[in-house]
């Protein structure tokens, strides 16, 4: 099904892969009659091309890119917005697309949610931007829709920003990254290796993009395979997929940790343009005669069958068939799974849905980003045709991932179909993915074509008791799960048609709602703001010296975003800093705020020119220990404030708040073995926080724990590669030597942290 090709390989004419080795370049004469180099040969992926025509640094190996475009959505833009604004922000540089996705339903938090939907439009038409409303479209799919061009770059703060599939080359990452693309700066990375993902034969019917998607991330996350990288789809499977069926493949390489993707274009993306009135944005793209790459993901696309990802993460693959052979053995691996993943908080369990050898769950969703594209819904509409969910437990969504979607499927007559089954017809909302939605009875397992299954993210709340959990599924096999009335059913056992359906583009439904300014800001406008809408704190520049306190401790092999800070209900205060950041781990650990907040005091006390040791009388006894060996530090030359330790953090999101809320409640650090993404890193970073990591092996310090980092300021300015810190033993007097490192650091990076933030280092 995939198999992975350790080591790099050539790509000749397109079709056929040759490892390298010794006898690789007389392969490739033998294929081409050229010779080729490495170097020139890794030149030739279409990942090269679309970085080179968009990097300004004149340097290859160091890049700063500009992209075309931008867009967020109604969880993100507003900070976003107030960064730039107090950066000194006049006018959208570029396009920049507001989408209102995930704050849509407006049904928390009074009037917070429609406050923020409307400072997205004033702002659009301040600052020459377009203004996507309410159940209009997930921000993926209008991107899709409105956005992509062969051979363009869009930057988007949502982790899912992916349209590699048309041919465009985007990237989620946290909001700060945008900010400097408001502000004419660039986006600064090394080179990224790109790894091919070679595609062979054709689906079988039942499987759908999901299946394809699932079975690639199973095989690719927990060994770093592509981490970083860009995904490059290339082979004779290309052409087998159908548009939609390639971007539903496409949106989950996020779960991969790569960095970015791109495909092939051929005639069916071209259509997909035509289809969109947007002949002129189609670009044809391919590697060149010979393409090298950093490593292979072969994909035999005969061979995937119908996929699950259990709870907790989309890596925890298996076949449906291999579940259900294998039912009780894998319950019982997830319910132990949960254990480490919800830390014994809750009961849980899986075992008691298994009904005379069956494995009955409680829910369908398809939705969002991934699951609510026009093809996925035709085909669900096809398996339950006839059909109906039953008058139980058992429930059915379906969110088109636009109203243009929503529109045709009406006109087509699949929407009638679903409704009459009992299923239930949404408008477009990324609820489902992220705990706003559909929020599952405890102790329900959810089968959901969305793009996530972490801890909670379908909105149950531990510390109320609760939890429920949810496994991604392709449509297909929701709907054939949703026609047996629950029980987990593969879409292989369908046997019935699954049809063709030709989708019509109907243009007016956006012309008619949406607020474009076609790039022409009007600075007359008034932003309307509403009581939530808070600008960010005052935040200070890095000191010469830290003391800082461990206010949490994590263990756990990964730790989400969504773990740093929830999402869901949480969602609504996304553009208050300081009553967000109340929420920050109060999942993962609840004692986490008031410990933040308690050492963030002296460090108010510092910045206000009072003594720390008034403020927080646990500052004096530290403070003596540490003058026994360096004299010179005091209150005047170090700050105070606190870190968390977690082993590798980060995974998932990209939404800034999991760092931001930190460094507002006082966070000057995160100590990990490993950054699971390079979004949650620049985040940390752009929010003026120390990226510290140590090696692997026990900790020289615990949960609580003072620490000393002597001279940071230098040792930040000085590219200092191993830096000397100390914990604190108040009670002997002694200090313990231990080392951090910060990893690689641009120019500009290093200044946004000695800043002590991007705010403060483009403030005018």
């Amino acid at each position: 099904m995939v198999q992975l090709l350790q080591g790099g390989a050539y790509l000749v004419n397109g079709t056929e892969i040759i490892p390298e080795g010794p006898e690789a370049a007389a392969a490739i004469q033998a294929k081409t009659g050229k010779e080729i180099t490495k170097e020139a040969a890794a030149q030739n992926t279409m990942a090269y091309g679309i970085l080179k025509s968009h990097n300004t640094s004149g340097n290859m190996e160091k890049l700063k890119i500009r992209f075309d475009k931008l867009t967020s959505h109604d969880i993100t833009f507003v900070g976003i917005i107030q960064t730039a604004r107090a950066s000194g922000l006049q006018k959208f540089p570029m396009p920049y697309v507001l989408t209102n996705c995930h704050n849509s339903l407006c049904a928390v938090g009074g009037t917070i949610n429609e406050d923020d939907h409307m400072f997205g439009l004033t702002c659009a038409k301040k600052y020459g931007g377009v203004y996507v409303p309410p159940h209009q479209a997930v921000i993926h799919q209008f991107a899709r829709e409105m956005l992509a061009g062969g051979g363009k770059m869009i930057l988007g703060s949502d982790s899912h920003t992916r349209y590699g599939a048309l041919g465009t080359m985007a990237m989620g990452e946290g909001g700060p990254e945008l900010v400097k693309q408001l502000l004419n700066q660039t986006y600064d990375i090394n080179m990224p290796g790109v790894v091919a993902v070679y595609l062979k034969g054709a689906p079988v019917k039942g499987v759908g993009p999901q299946d394809v998607a699932l079975a690639i991330i199973g095989a690719v996350f927990k060994n770093g395979f592509v981490k970083n990288k860009v995904m490059e789809f290339v082979g004779p499977g290309v052409a087998s997929l159908s548009a939609d069926f390639r971007i539903g493949i496409d949106v989950m390489t996020t779960e991969t940790t790569c960095l970015s993707s791109i495909w092939k274009t051929d005639e069916q993306i071209r259509e997909f343009y035509e289809i969109h009135g947007r002949s002129e944005d189609y670009a044809e793209l391919a590697p060149g005669e010979v393409a090298y790459y950093d490593g292979v993901i072969e994909v035999d696309l005969d061979k995937v069958r119908p996929m699950i990802a259990m709870p907790f993460h989309p890596s925890n693959t298996y076949t449906i068939e291999e579940l259900n052979a294998n039912l009780m053995d894998i319950l019982d691996e997830t319910e132990k799974r949960a254990l480490v993943s919800l830390d014994g908080a809750v009961e849980y369990h899986l075992k008691d849905k298994v009904k005379n050898g069956k494995f009955v769950v409680d829910q369908g969703i398809i939705a969002g980003c991934a699951g609510g594209g026009f093809e996925n819904i035709c085909a669900a509409a096809d398996i339950l045709k006839g059909q109906y969910i039953g008058s139980d437990g058992f429930t059915l969504s379906v969110y088109p991932a636009s109203m243009p979607v929503y529109m045709e499927l009406v006109k087509n007559g699949c929407c009638a179909t679903l409704m009459e089954t009992g299923a239930v017809m949404k408008t477009a909302f990324c609820g489902p993915c992220f705990g706003a939605g559909d929020t599952p009875a405890n102790n329900a397992f959810s089968i959901r074509h969305s793009t996530r299954n972490f801890p909670n993210r379908e909105g149950s709340k531990l510390q109320n008791g609760q939890i429920s959990s949810v496994a991604l599924m392709d449509a297909r096999s929701i709907a054939a799960t949703a026609a047996n009335k629950g029980v987990l059913t593969p879409a292989t056992d369908f046997d019935g048609e699954i049809g063709k359906y030709k989708y019509h583009f109907d243009a007016n439904i956006y012309k008619n709602r949406v607020f474009d300014s076609k790039g022409v800001a009007d600075p007359d406008v008034e932003i309307q703001f509403g009581p939530n809408i808070k600008d960010w704190p005052a935040m200070g520049e890095l000191p010469e010296n830290l003391v800082l306190r461990v206010v949490s401790e994590i263990h756990d092999p990964v730790t989400t975003t969504d773990e740093l800070i929830p999402s869901g209900e949480t969602s609504s205060y996304r553009s208050n800093p300081l009553g967000l950041a109340e929420f920050a781990l109060s999942r993962k650990d609840p004692e986490y705020v008031g410990r933040a907040k308690d050492i963030q005091k002296a460090e108010k006390a510092r910045m206000a020119g009072e003594h720390p040791c008034e403020a927080h009388p646990d500052v004096k006894p530290v403070m003596h220990t540490v003058k026994q060996t360096f004299t010179e530090a005091d209150h005047t030359n170090t700050g105070f404030g606190s870190t968390i330790f977690a082993v590798k953090p980060g995974d998932g999101s990209a939404r800034e708040q999991a760092a931001s809320c930190q460094k507002v409640l006082g966070g000057w650090a995160n100590i990990a073995n490993e950054y699971a993404t390079k979004r949650y890193r620049s985040n940390l970073i752009n929010w003026g926080m120390l990226p510290f990591l140590i090696e692997e092996g026990e900790l020289p310090f615990k949960n609580l724990d003072y620490l000393f980092i002597p001279g940071i300021k230098k040792a930040v300015e000085d590219k200092t590669e191993v830096i000397k810190a100390y914990v604190v033993d108040t009670e002997g007097e002694k200090l313990k030597e231990f080392d951090l490192r910060l990893g690689e650091l641009t120019d500009e990076e290093r200044q946004i942290i000695l800043k002590g933030c991007l705010i403060n280092y483009n403030r005018v």
